[in-house]
């Protein structure tokens, strides 16, 4: 989702209590020079009360993770904690940089780890990132295939109140080649859907609802072995018909209601039988600013995970910039089917509603032409 990773990226770099881990690190430094300065009989009552504060306040508030990651280390056999180092913060988070003394390896090189810290529960903050972030990883094997980092852990504190998730640090540059996207986007979509993959029933949806950018994604699972009815009802009722309910809006709700999802069924017309829609792993929120490369190939991140149809990946190609190279690796895997064109007008919706709904503005209008057009698909299809 665009707008709000943009948004996301500079909330980053504030704490929920406005200071910068910067600041704290050079308020902390600021202590221990005055401490140093001072004559050695200083006694350390006499340091300024809201100085002690601070000082007793930071290291209380680190105390937590630095335990929990000692005995998470040890209990895992890696050893203790080399170094943690910060890595930065967000309105709801702390990141951090871990290295251990006998770290597990990964293509033959010792891994690292990205630490998320909150104050809040995993179940509240990560179990759904850390259930995403695993499934893309299963489905990401073997050669030509995305680079996801591996979940190693997540979960609450065990003792104190807190949360976090270690998964491998991944060394993100900017986005590589796009025909090696493509290819590597088609073989995540091909995936089966397994246990290992979070998915044993071959259904649509996922275990847990998460967020697209920062509005609910409801993701109840359809019946096993789901096909191209069960799709349409899931897209129909949790990705348009919620977004829709969110907005607010009476016109779009009607054409919607009355005139579109009565009759979305004829633009899967050519989606039956050998073409029966099957469940594919999604990234859910693909634009470019979720897209990067890590150790030479492409990576995909900050996803909204869910399993449905693979033409959905590409609602927000409108920001995600896919040209020729891009769909010359796509295809070459996964062919284009017939009326994928029409249908990318539902899948556009979908996020042009969710943009609205998180931004307000012309993204309504932009929703509202692309249902106006499909209702006028499918009423020259009716018209025969």
């Amino acid at each position: 989702m665009k707008s709000a990773k943009i948004k996301g990226n500079v909330g980053k770099y504030a704490s929920e209590s406005g200071r910068t881990t910067l600041e704290i690190m050079v308020r902390l430094s600021n202590v221990v020079l005055l401490l140093s300065a001072a004559s050695e009989s200083l006694a350390f009552s006499s340091i300024p009360s809201a100085t002690t504060r601070l000082l007793g306040t930071q290291l209380a508030a680190m105390a937590p993770l630095d335990q929990e990651l000692e005995s998470w280390a040890t209990s895992a056999g890696y050893g203790q904690i080399d170094k943690a180092i910060p890595a930065g913060s967000s309105g709801w988070a702390s990141f951090h940089k871990v290295t251990v003394t006998n770290p597990p390896e990964s293509d033959g090189k010792p891994v690292s780890f990205f630490v998320k810290s909150s104050s809040r529960s995993a179940e509240e903050m990560f179990h759904g990132e850390a259930l995403g972030l695993q499934a893309m990883y299963e489905c990401s094997q073997g050669e030509d295939s995305l680079r996801i980092p591996k979940v190693y852990h997540y979960g609450d504190f065990s003792e104190g109140k807190g949360s976090l998730i270690l998964m491998e640090y991944l060394n993100l540059a900017g986005r590589s080649d796009d025909r090696t996207l493509g290819k590597a986007m088609a073989k995540m979509h091909l995936a089966p859907a397994t246990e290992e993959a979070g998915n044993p029933d071959k259904a649509f949806g996922f275990p847990v609802d998460n967020t697209i950018g920062g509005t609910p994604q409801p993701n109840p699972w359809t019946k096993p072995n789901s096909g191209t009815q069960e799709w349409i009802e899931f897209f129909r009722d949790h990705r348009i018909g919620h977004q829709l309910d969110l907005a607010g809006d009476a016109y779009s709700s009607n054409l919607w209601e009355k005139d579109i999802a009565p009759r979305l069924h004829l633009l899967f017309e050519d989606l039956q039988g050998e073409k029966e829609i099957k469940p594919s792993l999604l990234h859910g929120d693909l634009w470019s600013g979720n897209i990067g490369s890590a150790d030479g190939k492409p990576s995909i991140f900050d996803p909204a995970v869910y399993w449905g149809h693979c033409e959905a990946e590409w609602g927000m190609q409108w920001c995600a910039y896919f040209g020729r190279d891009f769909w010359d690796g796509y295809r070459t895997i996964i062919p284009e089917d017939d009326g994928f064109e029409d249908r990318a007008l539902l899948y556009d919706a979908y996020h042009q509603l969710n943009h609205f709904n998180l931004f307000g503005g012309s993204y309504l209008t932009t929703a509202t032409s692309d249902l106006n057009s499909l209702k006028d698909y499918l009423d020259n299809i009716e018209r025969g």
